[in-house]
């Protein structure tokens, strides 16, 4: 399996988790809530249905035409029936396998889960995360950041003589990119910990599980992490 293809069926069974959809709504849902996946077509996503069914992580049922749904749009998933002048499509539903194998990628923290496109499909399910493994992989993310710094920081100083002024401010562009998403990790690092420091000291606290999904300390403006496609070295 590919990296892409991984993250594919990673952001397909979280989707799902939250609740059945058609091949059509989970497309948009994935191209909205992950714009990783802009780019990626019905093509894409239906193998991956199908795999996901064959792992018995999903099942197929009948359902309703999305109101929505455009012309040709149907192709995505498979005709069930027909159902008042309309050809019914397949709903897919995450099952207990499936939602066992999501919560166990979750639990992940090595290396692939900081990589740029990785990262962005994790972040959007930290709702869903315990708390000390948000932190494992932002600390983890920060680091893989700090080191591309270093090399990029390095590589401008061996080759400034050599470019011209718009590769130059290019190669600074690339830096404050990646200088922006360590404050912006740094930032919710800190919120995590706070949170987590107050949980403890806090009188109820030591009653309560520390459990995913808990917006403790989190900054309140909006949390989307910082496009890596801005960035011009790895």
């Amino acid at each position: 399996m590919s990296r892409r293809s991984g993250i594919l069926e990673f952001a397909v069974l979280g989707l799902l988790r939250e609740s059945p959809m058609h091949g059509y709504e989970l497309r948009k849902r994935l191209n909205t809530s992950l714009g990783i996946f802009r780019a990626f077509s019905y093509g894409t996503l239906y193998p991956c249905l199908k795999t996901l069914v064959a792992n018995g992580w999903l099942i197929e049922e009948p359902g309703n035409v999305p109101p929505d749904l455009p012309p040709g749009a149907g192709r995505a998933v498979a005709p069930a029936s027909s159902l008042a002048g309309r050809r019914a499509k397949i709903v897919y539903r995450l099952t207990a396998e499936g939602k066992e194998h999501f919560e166990e990628l979750l639990s992940h923290t090595g290396p692939d889960s900081w990589e740029d496109e990785h990262f962005a499909a994790r972040f959007a399910f930290f709702g869903q995360t315990e708390r000390d493994v948000r932190m494992r992989v932002l600390e983890g993310r920060r680091s893989r950041l700090e080191e591309r710094l270093e090399k990029m920081s390095a590589s401008l100083a061996r080759t400034r003589e050599r470019l011209d002024d718009y590769t130059l401010e290019l190669q600074r562009h690339g830096m404050e990119s990646v200088e922006r998403e360590v404050r912006w990790l740094n930032e919710l690092i800190e919120s995590e910990r706070s949170g987590r420091d107050h949980r403890r000291s806090s009188p109820e606290g030591s009653a309560q599980q520390d459990t995913a999904g808990e917006p403790d300390g989190l900054p309140r403006r909006g949390n989307n992490p910082p496009d890596p496609s801005g960035d011009t070295a790895k």
